[in-house]
């Protein structure tokens, strides 16, 4: 072996130049180089079947002092010696504090809508929905910018800072004391804008900054990572929408509900969230952003497809995949990642319908419920119990029964266990209709009377040939046991009633229109007696679109007007003399003492219990000496059946939602190119907001009965579950080892003028 120090062989200069030039290139200029003698007698050098091993040794012509060995890289420090890593800990307390802040504040949303700037019920629903969907088409700004510019860590610290102030602007809205209507309108559109951009652009990143925290080698523990982050998530949810609404309602500030603390406390909540998020800075993993890569994909595609157009010629190889068409401008790595990231999406084209199916239970249910007897809080406290249940029971089962029950399988089950509830969903939807009372058909109306004179009462009802349709004698105070259906000649009709009071007979005429509820309302005029046709609720009351709730309406038999007071935020008014309110809507509940008050008197009512979807007519009278009393009377009956019977459904959907929500995330990451991940991850929820334009497409036109609508998405979804299953089929999963990471791209590292080379092999 030659010695350091030596000068190069000669005999090297009969080494072929090309065999051993590309080496040579990439040692320092002032490096020598030595070569092993062979023992072996010279040969040919391009003889066949006979090689030289060469070894190349850099040399340094100045003494280099010795370097102390490269101490290994330190490890995250982990949970508990698990392989979880601490940081994962401050990233799932982020999440669950923004879940908290975001939901809770969405909680009050409609009510300050309503009650604090007065708008109207179309005009509150119309600004809720499209700021929920800008929450949704956000997440691809937030993840473009992490992914290209600033990276997910830097990304989350700064959109926290914009999404705080939002909070911060929207609680400022709230304050009574602060100007106007017009400033508190303002400043809540600045305010829920701001909030939109801050919740959407982090929420991308936040996820994939979690798996960001795993090697490779510990992909189970990443995937039951998404399942804990999942559970944050929701359990921010159930905690804040029963919180946040008693700080309203419990709570007075400025002599009214507290808005203000409503939405400062979550405000609070998400100063907290980043604060949690800054703690862990120290140990958490931060891979660098990749460059505008958004830019460079589109270019990629763009060029790809161009390219491929421009050389149609049969002439010219045909490529194994169309992207491969743009191989001649860009580099490989772009490429199979633009691949990856095309095969993804393309599986994402059915995810829609699924969402459109869950998103379902606080809308579509929710009237559900309306019209049975409770109200149920599921979901959140079922995913809860759920993703425990499956990651530590359900899937170890499946596995030791031999089965391989991937991500895209378990998605699979997931969309099926959603056909299966919005059948079962249908199957209520129609017992509801079976006990519900018969509605009005065309040409048809339902007719009740009411006695409020000081004696009974005969009615008559005449038809165009003076023939008697109907006849009731009604005491006084009491009213039909039940709505009488009459048929009409046409659309509208006049109806001739007689009524017989004393010695009286009284004839009068009221007219009526097809498929409505009326009341024929009799009451004393002097010594004689007179009637008013009153319409009557069409349905069960619905007008606020929450479960849990009924309807009430008054008529005033005092001679002064009334004002009533059922609640924080209800109160109404009813004339004098007969004087009959509309139909206001309240929680379910006893009310036993509601505040009354005219011109020179204060008293109070004893409404009793209001049941679940009823609708009631009280009828305020000073009969005795005790003052002013409501009678009450039952117009549509109380639900009857019980709200237990969606608890089948809400757990099909949640299994559902576990197995397809919570593997999506995972699955969105662990097959995302590094440099995409977030990209993908605004993906997936982009999906979600596709899924809440279908239903408002299929409620609009589709012009269903509600079971009917119920069963289209059933079988809309599990035609879609085929389709993405033979997809998933033919898809063949990125292998870890083809992901290529930040790291894989550095150049190796040098030291001085000294460089470490492989021995190479070179045939000569």
């Amino acid at each position: 072996m030659s010695q350091p120090g030596m000068k190069l062989d000669s005999s090297l200069d009969k080494v072929p130049l090309f065999t051993v030039g590309w080496q040579l290139s990439q040692l320092p200029t002032e490096a020598k180089c030595l070569r092993r003698e062979s023992k072996e007698p010279a040969m040919n050098p391009f003889q066949k079947n006979e090689s030289k091993e060469t070894l190349f040794s850099p040399v340094s012509t100045e003494e280099v002092p010795p370097r102390p060995p490269s101490l290994p890289k330190k490890p995250p420090p982990k949970i508990c010696g698990s392989n979880y890593p601490l940081s994962i800990a401050f990233i799932v307390v982020n999440e669950f504090c923004e879940r908290f802040s975001y939901y809770g504040m969405k909680a009050v949303l409609t009510l300050y809508f309503l009650y604090f700037l007065h708008w109207n019920a179309d005009t509150s629903t119309s600004v809720y929905h499209a700021f929920s969907s800008l929450c949704y088409f956000t997440p691809i700004l937030g993840a473009t910018i992490a992914d290209s510019w600033l990276g997910r860590f830097k990304t989350i610290v700064y959109l926290s800072l914009v999404y705080v102030l939002g909070h911060v602007i929207k609680s400022l809205g709230a304050l009574p004391i602060l100007g106007g209507q017009m400033v508190h309108t303002v400043l809540s559109l600045i305010g829920l804008s701001l909030i939109a951009l801050g919740t959407g652009g982090i929420k991308p990143c936040v996820a994939a900054f979690g798996g960001d925290q795993f090697e490779e080698k510990h992909a189970e523990e990443r995937s039951r990572y998404f399942s804990v982050f999942y559970l944050a998530i929701n359990a921010g949810s159930l905690i804040s929408t029963f919180i946040t609404p008693m700080l309203r309602g419990d709570v007075q500030c400025f002599g009214e509900d507290c808005y203000a603390l409503a939405f400062g406390v979550p405000g609070l909540l998400m100063v907290i969230a980043l604060v949690v998020f800054l703690m862990g800075s120290k140990i958490y993993r931060k891979p660098p952003p990749e460059g505008n890569i958004a830019t460079q994909v589109v270019k990629c595609i763009r060029f790809a497809i161009s390219n491929r157009f421009k050389n149609r010629s049969g002439d010219l190889p045909k490529q194994q995949h169309w992207l491969d068409w743009a191989a001649e401008k860009y580099p490989k790595q772009l490429i199979m990642d633009v691949k990856a990231l095309t095969r993804i999406l393309f599986l994402y084209i059915p995810l829609p319908m699924f969402w459109a199916l869950l998103d379902q239970q606080g809308s579509r249910w929710t009237l559900q419920a309306t019209r049975m007897n409770g109200n149920l809080v599921l979901n959140p406290f079922l995913v809860l119990i759920f993703i425990p249940l499956f990651d530590l029971v359900i899937y170890r089962l499946i596995s030791k029964c031999g089965i391989k029950f991937s991500s895209l399988r378990k998605m699979a089950v997931g969309m099926i266990l959603a056909c299966l509830a919005f059948a079962v969903a249908a199957v209520v939807e129609i017992k509801i209709n079976e006990m519900a009372p018969p509605q009005p058909g065309p040409q048809e109306i339902f007719l009740q009377v009411l006695n409020l004179a000081d004696d009974e009462v005969k009615v008559t009802v005449l038809g165009d040939e003076n023939n008697s349709l109907l006849v009731e004698s009604i005491k006084s105070f009491q009213k039909m046991p039940h709505y009488s259906k009459l048929h009409l000649k046409t659309k509208s009709q006049d109806f001739h009633f007689n009524l017989k009071y004393h010695n009286l007979s009284v004839y009068t005429k009221h007219s009526v229109e097809e498929r409505n509820w009326y009341s024929l309302i009799i009451r004393e005029s002097g010594k004689s007696i007179s009637s008013m046709m009153v319409k009557d609720a069409e349905n069960k009351p619905q007008t606020s679109h929450k479960a849990g709730t009924t309807a009430v309406r008054f008529v005033n038999t005092l001679h002064k007007e009334v004002n009533i007071s059922l609640g924080a935020d209800i109160s109404l008014s009813v004339g004098e003399d007969y004087g009959v309110s509309a139909y206001r809507t309240v929680q379910r509940g006893e009310y036993p003492a509601m505040r009354c008050q005219t011109k020179d008197k204060d008293f109070s009512l004893n409404l009793g219990l209001l049941d679940f979807g009823a609708a009631y007519l009280f009828v305020i009278a000073n009969r005795t000496n005790q003052g002013p009393q409501a009678w009450k009377m039952e117009d549509i009956p109380a639900n009857k059946m019980s709200v237990a019977w969606q608890l089948p459904q809400y757990a099909l959907v949640t299994a559902g939602e576990v197995m397809f929500s919570v593997t999506g995330l995972e699955f969105s990451y662990s097959q995302a190119p590094s440099s995409m991940k977030s990209v993908l991850q605004a993906a997936w929820l982009l999906t979600v907001a596709v899924g809440n334009i279908i239903v408002l497409v299929v409620a609009q036109f589709g012009g269903l009965v509600q079971w009917a609508e119920f069963i289209l998405f059933s079988c809309l979804l599990l035609v879609v579950c085929l389709i993405f299953s033979v997809m998933g089929y033919y898809y063949v999963p990125l292998k870890p080892e083809d992901i290529q990471g930040p790291a894989d791209k550095q150049i190796p590292h040098t030291q001085g003028n000294m460089i470490n080379l492989e021995t190479k092999k070179t045939r000569l």
